[in-house]
């Protein structure tokens, strides 16, 4: 018996749409002309992909976590804290403090470090909020 060809399918669809993914191909052009105007410049993008690639390092966010937790606090504390090295927490917040994640108050020959600001703050909070609650069932 000869093998069958494959069956065929309309342009523009598959024969089993993955589930992720619609079975028909339709733009809404208002929409998409909508949203394309509100989306951030690729500048500001690119900032945020940086701020959340900091992020992304267990290191620095334990050590940004323990400033959520602890407030205001020098290097050697936060290095307790974390049981990491004071060089690798030095660094963490050297990158932590030049992307306005962190800020830092000298106060003699000791350097404070704290949340840049509240929205940190309630980035981390939310992150850790939503990994806090596990999967919500659709």
């Amino acid at each position: 018996m000869p093998a069958q060809a494959p069956a065929r399918t309309p342009a523009g669809t598959s024969a089993a749409a993955p589930a992720d993914a619609c079975a028909v191909r339709v733009v809404d052009a208002e929409k998409v002309a909508v949203v394309s105007a509100s989306l951030p410049a690729a500048e500001t993008i690119t900032e945020v992909a940086q701020v959340f690639g900091l992020l992304s390092d267990p290191g620095r966010l334990r050590v940004i976590t323990a400033l959520l937790e602890g407030g205001e606090m020098c290097v050697c504390d936060i290095a307790a804290a974390c049981g990491h090295s004071e060089s690798a927490v030095s660094h963490a917040l050297r990158l932590l403090r030049a992307n306005r994640v962190v800020r830092v108050r000298r106060a003699g020959r000791m350097a404070y470090y704290r949340l840049d600001d509240s929205h940190v703050r309630m980035l981390l909070d939310l992150a850790l909020t939503h990994v806090g609650h596990g999967e919500e069932a659709p």
